[in-house]
């Protein structure tokens, strides 16, 4: 009988990674679990698209199967601290407190001793409960509902016997709603040892302030680990299967390639091999050409984010993107590198980089050499600003 059902692309970048699309990480998400289990707090670290928040979530899917309760809760999304309260409010009730029936009545009586009561309303799209808090009377009102939202999942975990584990995503925006956060967090943290929490960020520079200053209250608070590329050795196998399970293939050849360009980026190498895998047939297979066309389909895809990224960039920043792009290296400060490619002094060699860092354009690999993080931008400016 014929399938009249179209194949779908197994290849998914742009959205979370979870069950068949999550990739490998295996030993990264074992030692997470273990982390979570034995309510370890754990700094998770790595450029955005780097599959952090995929990571977390997957671990979060077997601590549940172990009886942990996971509350997750995106800092991101939080720009003021009646947002914050909003966020964790909806995270304690939904994720830690799970409520069956009776849920507004449920809500009404864990939140009872707040300073300031969330309004609450069922969402009509997904008949969720949503909260919203407003300025209190007096400016610390907010404050104190905050910390008394903070102290919640502790007493459910005392009462409920059970491990409860906070998950922070983009943890180093909370100084950006009040840089007195930290020092609330921490306080209330620190008398909880029953909860594990788990941070997770991408601006190095304002991650290392908070848990590497020993001035920070967050100062070695937390096992950090951070988050690489996926080795292709354990890619490979993943692509190749996706191509073979919906009656496509792809040579040695053409996968070497593909990971070649990406070197294990997790984003990167999902996105390349959507295209790839649109450009061939069903029942043939992928070669080299094949995906030499498709990367050129996705730096036009790009073109005007990294055009953008070009046009607002400072001149030392665009000569140090150009050097990266061509020769990512531990040694950007020496004579000899800045020599190579034509860039100024080491005192604005390091103020560009601290620029290009501080907007994730630039970062470490994972043999710590300073690179351009996404590998797309990189072949981008070979080909638009090089000269290639």
């Amino acid at each position: 009988m014929r399938n009249d059902h179209p194949v779908i692309n197994p290849f998914t970048y742009g959205a979370l990674a979870l069950d068949d699309a999550f990739t490998d990480r295996e030993t990264e998400l074992r030692d997470l679990l273990a982390d979570m289990e034995n309510g370890q707090d754990v700094l998770l670290y790595a450029p955005r698209r780097y599959g952090k928040s995929s990571l977390v979530l997957r671990a979060a899917q077997r601590a549940h199967r172990h009886r942990m309760l996971v509350g997750y809760c995106d800092v991101m999304k939080t720009t003021t601290k009646e947002r914050f309260a909003a966020a964790l409010a909806k995270t304690i009730y939904a994720d830690i407190e799970s409520p069956g029936e009776q849920a507004i009545e449920r809500a009404a009586s864990l939140f009872r001793g707040l300073r300031i009561r969330p309004a609450m309303e069922i969402d009509p799209d997904d008949l969720t409960l949503r909260f919203s808090f407003q300025a209190g009377r007096q400016p610390t009102d907010i404050d104190d509902t905050i910390e008394r939202l903070l102290e919640l999942p502790g007493k459910i975990a005392a009462e409920r016997k059970r491990r409860v584990v906070l998950v922070f995503d983009e943890f180093q925006e909370i100084v950006a709603i009040d840089r007195s956060f930290p020092n609330l967090m921490r306080a209330v943290f620190q008398m909880q040892p029953e909860i594990g929490h788990v941070y997770l960020g991408s601006k190095r520079h304002v991650l290392e302030r908070i848990f590497n200053d020993r001035n920070e209250p967050f100062w070695r608070s937390a096992k950090q680990v951070e988050l690489g590329p996926i080795a292709p050795a354990k890619f490979a196998p993943f692509i190749r299967k996706r191509f073979e399970g919906t009656e496509k293939g792809i040579t040695p050849d053409a996968l070497g390639r593909l990971l070649g360009i990406t070197a294990g980026h997790p984003y990167a190498t999902q996105e390349l091999a959507y295209a790839v895998w649109q450009l061939v047939p069903s029942g043939h297979h992928a070669f080299p050409n094949d995906v030499d066309t498709a990367l050129g389909q996705v730096l036009r895809a790009e073109h005007n984010h990294f055009a953008r990224i070009w046009d607002e960039a400072p001149a030392a920043q665009r000569l140090l993107m150009l050097a990266l792009a061509e020769e990512p290296a531990h040694a950007v400060y020496s004579a000899a590198y800045r020599s190579r490619h034509d860039l100024p002094g080491p005192s604005s060699v390091g103020m560009a980089l601290q620029g290009l860092e501080r907007k994730e354009i630039a970062g470490r690999s994972v043999e710590g050499e300073r690179c351009l993080v996404e590998p797309f931008l990189a072949e981008w400016l070979r080909r638009e600003q090089g000269g290639a």
